[in-house]
């Protein structure tokens, strides 16, 4: 199995170790979230220094704070940094309360401010100059944009139907969080496999991300997630993958159980079309040694499966 971590540590030389262990432990890939570090990128290319193959993406970059330019430029430029192959770019347009709220933007055409921007961010990724007029996104590059040295994968955080026809004309695959199997299946690769078929484009990428507790007794685990996830409440986008999952809230979307259970969970999202998976452990215990115990285990069944490929 193609499995992943959550990426992210108090320091940035922890971050370095965190990605040398998870190499080291036959896992596939780290994922970034836009606040990891004050912004990850820089750590990123520093562990992508100390590493040799693991892939390190963001999950994801913001659109709306930084222009599509700007933001090719500082990935690429992370990118060439890191020094080999492996740098992956996750972007997602976020959510409304923060985009209105914090930032102080309009977040009325989102689909339409993504595609704009993938549109751009996409060759440039690729080496290219860019010349596009948008309603919400321009640029002219004439030769001033960075150039990568390796291949840079672009993936869209899409949900929507609207969202995963923009991934499958513009992006690589798309990085989901809080999508379960049943949303996989029905809702994300039906949509994603027609659409790249009718633009000609190669299969996606789906990477798959959720909650992951490896624990005997359910009930506690699904409130560990729960305790974990007060900060996805009113974030309708989540809600709704939530939702198309079969559930009302993260903890019904996780995945716990003992070993047996959550190596079938992972196996049945792989069976549903992800071809990537991306675990975020949680702790679970009352006490300090207990919640420790539970990640160790939990890592040690995920990386289990990471090695037998």
């Amino acid at each position: 199995m193609r499995i992943g971590l959550s990426g992210g540590a108090a320091s940035v030389d922890r971050m370095i170790t965190q990605a040398q262990d998870a190499e080291a432990d036959g896992f596939s890939s780290l994922w970034y979230a836009s606040g990891v570090a004050g912004d990850p990128l820089v750590a990123m290319a520093l562990a992508g220094r100390a590493t040799q193959s693991i892939e390190l993406g963001t999950a994801v970059l913001q659109t709306y704070p930084c222009h599509p330019l700007l933001q090719a430029n500082r990935v690429i430029a992370a990118a060439n940094a890191m020094g080999r192959p492996g740098l992956c770019l996750g972007l997602g347009p976020s959510h409304e309360p923060i985009v209105r709220d914090v930032l102080g933007l309009s977040y009325d055409h989102p689909a339409r401010n993504t595609g704009e921007y993938l549109r751009i961010v996409g060759p440039l990724l690729r080496g290219e100059d860019v010349d596009v007029d948008g309603t919400d996104w321009s640029a002219h590059t004439a030769g001033r944009a960075t150039r990568p040295d390796h291949p840079i994968p672009l993936l869209l955080s899409a949900l929507s139907p609207r969202m995963l026809r923009i991934a499958a004309h513009f992006a690589d695959g798309v990085v989901l969080w809080m999508a379960a199997r049943q949303a996989v299946e029905s809702r994300i690769v039906p949509v994603l496999d027609a659409a790249t078929a009718e633009y000609g484009r190669p299969r996606p990428r789906v990477v798959a991300g959720l909650p992951v507790a490896v624990h005997d007794d359910v009930d506690e685990a699904r409130n560990a997630v729960a305790a974990n996830a007060v900060a996805y409440a009113g974030m309708r986008n989540y809600e709704q993958i939530i939702r198309a999952g079969g559930g009302t809230n993260a903890a019904d979307v996780a995945i716990v159980g003992p070993e047996s259970e959550v190596h079938r969970q992972l196996q049945a999202l792989l069976d549903a079309g992800a071809t990537d998976l991306w675990a975020q452990p949680v702790a679970v215990g009352t006490d300090r040694a207990e919640r420790s115990a539970s990640v160790r285990r939990t890592k040690a069944l995920l990386s289990a499966l990471a090695r037998e490929g």
